[in-house]
């Protein structure tokens, strides 16, 4: 069994004929000659084996077989039609990559982000979350239209840039910040939390060790809350079953690090509006609106 092929141009021809009711008026609908859609309405009807219109009156009439044709052809035009526009659309919006740390992946970051995907309904969004430096490498490699990185004062011009206040955090029920050597729960290497935290212990030659060890914010909270360890976090972090640490227990005051949002130069409009979007929420968050 074979299948019969339908050109879609016989098709348009078709559907221009039995609109305007004439083989001139359906040439310049479709911007063909005359003669033209005459041809390709004959080679239709030779493929099909059957009469689609009646050429004897003033005006050119669909016969029973072209009207059942008819609203197949319109659908398959339409078809077409969304097809291409689906295609361009897609092609000319394209997608959006953002690398974020992890206390802005979750429900810090959905509203801007939804909010943006309503205006832009064909663009595709692709957040990925990890530690800073992670990100800032990626970044600098091309993985990233945009980025938001925690990083020390100066580390690199921004896009826009909001101080992160650290604090040092125990468990306000279960307090470890006595003990000796101290128990600290840090994520992994290469955090700059971690980094700080260890440093400022070294520098005052106060022992310490890794008591608990995770890449999960949420999981680094808990623990510190639950009487784990200490460790050093963003102030605006801080749970209610946390006891911020200060010079009466012997922990020095932290520097502040920076919120950075990074784009790459070339980026297309979409992605700066997405960025000033990105602004007012990091700006909200980190309590510096306005």
């Amino acid at each position: 069994m074979t299948t019969t092929l339908i050109d879609p141009l016989l098709l348009k021809s078709f559907v221009a004929v039995v609109e305007s009711g004439s083989f001139t008026r359906a040439g310049e609908r479709v911007h063909l000659s005359q003669s033209t859609v005459s041809q390709q309405l004959r080679r239709l009807e030779e493929q099909l084996g059957c009469q689609l219109v009646d050429r004897g009156g003033r005006y050119v009439v669909a016969t029973d077989d072209g009207e059942r044709l008819l609203g197949y052809a319109r659908r398959l035009l339409g078809l077409m039609d969304e097809a291409v526009e689906q295609l361009r659309e897609g092609h000319a919006e394209g997608e959006v990559r953002i690398g974020v740390p992890e206390d802005f992946a979750s429900d810090a970051l959905t509203p801007a982000l939804a909010a943006f995907a309503r205006a832009h309904p064909a663009i595709r969004l692709e957040v990925t979350s990890g530690l800073s430096n992670t990100l800032w490498r990626q970044f600098c490699s091309g993985d990233y239209d945009l980025v938001l990185v925690k990083q020390r004062p100066g580390h690199a011009p921004g896009h826009a840039v909001w101080p992160e206040p650290l604090a040092w955090l125990d468990s306000l029920a279960e307090p470890t910040h006595e003990r000796d050597p101290l128990p600290l729960v840090a994520f992994p290497p290469g955090g700059l939390y971690r980094d700080e935290m260890i440093h400022s212990l070294e520098s005052v030659g106060r022992r310490w060790r890794i008591g608990y060890s995770s890449a999960s914010l949420a999981s680094i909270r808990s623990a510190v809350a639950d009487g784990l360890g200490v460790s050093v976090l963003p102030s605006r972090l801080a749970l209610p079953g946390h006891r911020r640490l200060g010079a009466d227990e012997g922990f020095a005051d932290l520097p502040a690090l920076e919120l950075a949002l990074h784009l790459r130069a070339d980026v297309p409009r979409r992605v700066i509006e997405l960025a000033e979007r990105l602004k007012t929420l990091c700006a909200e968050a980190t309590g510096h609106a306005g």
